[in-house]
């Protein structure tokens, strides 16, 4: 689902260069919930970039479900973005002027989805994710966890092969972080899609179905398999 083949990628930083990732090879299998972890300045926000095509390797090769992304022009990999990827942020990102339906359909306009199927498909996620009553409210009447549940439903209205998440339960208390990735985990479970997830939260890498640990750019050798999800349901 998303290949890494000696992928290098620096950064310049006044009159020097920063190597932010170091000729790494990796491979996340369809369906995978992968946590990638690692210390600040490891690399884990650049490899995400990577791998929802947000930027480009200086070298090396990155396939996106099957398809070689790492010679595609910039207004192809947006195209690829819309078709194949879903975004969750830890800030949210929600458009401030737009409800919680508005913001969830957003990206299915971009897609040119037809009017009743694309309400369709908006109020079936935001009752996924426990919202659909508060579909009419805008982000600032709603909670950080709220908030967050809406940027879900954004993600995976448009039913991505990838969904990419920075950070997800880091602005979020306790309680509401251990429902969000309760959230995440039965959204993985019960979709094909892969989910790779730049985290510091030990529960997200306690739930994982692998972790990828980065130092420097490169990976150490905690590349780490759990037990099955069901199995691991329980000890989360």
């Amino acid at each position: 689902m998303i290949r890494f083949e000696d992928v290098h990628k620096k950064y310049a930083l006044g009159n020097t260069w920063i190597t932010a990732i170091h000729d790494l090879s990796a491979e996340i299998a369809r369906g995978e919930f992968v946590a990638l972890a690692g210390p600040s300045g490891s690399g884990k926000t650049t490899l995400l970039n990577l791998a929802g095509c947000l930027d480009k390797p200086d070298h090396g090769r990155i396939w996106i479900d099957g398809e070689d992304v790492t010679m595609t022009r910039l207004s192809g990999l947006a195209e690829l973005r819309r078709s194949k990827l879903g975004f969750i942020f830890q800030s949210f990102n929600l458009i401030p002027v737009l409800t919680a339906f508005e913001n969830v359909e957003y990206p299915l306009i971009l897609r040119q989805m037809e009017k009743t199927q694309r309400h369709e498909r908006v109020l079936a996620w935001l009752d996924r994710v426990g919202l659909v009553k508060s579909a009419s409210q805008r982000p600032d009447q709603l909670s950080g966890g709220q908030r967050q549940r809406v940027a879900i439903a954004r993600a995976m209205a448009a039913s991505p092969s990838v969904v990419i998440a920075d950070e997800p339960t880091a602005n979020l208390d306790s309680a509401t972080a251990n429902s969000i990735l309760d959230l995440l985990q039965r959204i993985n479970e019960q979709s094909t899609a892969t989910f790779l997830v730049a985290t510091h939260d030990p529960l997200v890498i306690r739930c994982a179905t692998r972790t990828i640990r980065m130092r420097d750019g490169r990976i150490t050798d905690g590349v780490e398999a759990l037990e099955p999800m069901s199995e691991r349901a329980v000890a989360c």
